[in-house]
């Protein structure tokens, strides 16, 4: 992804929406998707969880010195009961993924939702990680809540390049190995795969976690606006196929709305949050009506 996409990532006018849906985001994710937070209680009956980095106002009392030691920074201890909301971004980045021009390329629509989320969770100082891939894991970064997270998840998005087969099995092979304790999984994906193995993986994902998938396509893909005699090439292996549109249009938009339909009702009746987001639509409505609804 080019660097003025990475600066642009989310544009002011789109941060100061996302504020006016933050409450409501709040809310929704931990209500309708964990349950409210546990109480914030001190004790020795409190189970250590993780650490966070040091930030003006925590209590220093809980400074873990032996981390000091180690990586000369300040962390603090949080227990079990005093954490917040943990999540996991994952985002496709195979070559399918980078179908389309500017906002409605379907990698930068992606990452442009991802980092919304993260943008709503970390304000809540809630921890956010992420992991890309393609036929393998190209980036993971550990849930985080430090005054650094945001930054660099934005920066990690930015960065992300559309190359390869996909395989999302393989990111969430990589969240069921690193979430340790239930989180939220959201899935950014256009799933364009030529098996439904996924779907199986998601089913067992869901049965730890609460899982939301956000599918992601283009209005090209959903609308097959194409005219006259069309060269089509895969964006993952190079193949090719030349045909007429108006003599495929029909058998191509049925076979869409078909797998569209399989994902949506394998998602809701494992209780997977499922929500088609087309690319180059406003990010923070598309995530309002995706927090808002089940299915």
């Amino acid at each position: 992804m080019s660097e003025t996409h990475s600066q642009m990532l989310l544009e002011p006018d789109l941060l100061a929406r996302l504020r006016t849906l933050r409450l409501r985001s709040r809310e929704r994710l931990s209500g309708a998707l964990v349950g409210r937070h546990k109480s914030r209680r001190r004790g020795s009956s409190s189970e250590f969880a993780e650490h966070k980095e040091y930030a003006a106002g925590d209590d220093i009392r809980r400074l873990d010195w032996r981390a000091y030691a180690k990586v000369n920074r300040y962390y603090i201890k949080q227990f079990e009961d005093e954490t917040h909301l943990r999540a996991f971004l994952v985002v496709d980045s195979s070559g399918s993924m980078g179908y389309g021009e500017g906002a409605a390329n379907k990698l930068a629509h992606a990452s442009r939702l991802a980092g919304a989320l993260g943008y709503l969770l970390l304000r809540d100082q809630d921890s956010v990680g992420l992991i890309a891939y393609n036929d393998h894991v190209t980036e993971a970064i550990p849930p985080r809540s430090d005054q650094g997270a945001t930054q660099e998840l934005f920066r990690t998005l930015g960065n992300l390049r559309a190359e390869g087969p996909t395989q999302l099995t393989m990111g969430l092979t990589a969240v069921l190995e690193q979430a340790r304790r239930r989180s939220i999984v959201v899935v950014l994906s256009d799933l364009f795969e030529e098996n439904t193995e996924f779907l199986d993986l998601l089913s067992i994902l869901s049965k730890r976690h609460e899982v939301m998938l956000l599918h992601v396509l283009h209005p090209d893909e959903l609308d097959f606006p194409f005219e006259r005699m069309h060269l089509f090439r895969s964006m993952e292996d190079g193949s090719e196929l030349m045909a007429e549109p108006e003599v495929i249009r029909d058998a191509y938009l049925r076979e869409m709305q078909s797998f569209i339909e399989t994902c949506r009702k394998r998602c809701v009746n494992q209780g997977i949050r499922y929500a088609l987001v087309p690319s180059g639509g406003a990010v923070d409505e598309q995530l309002s009506a995706a927090l808002g609804e089940r299915g």
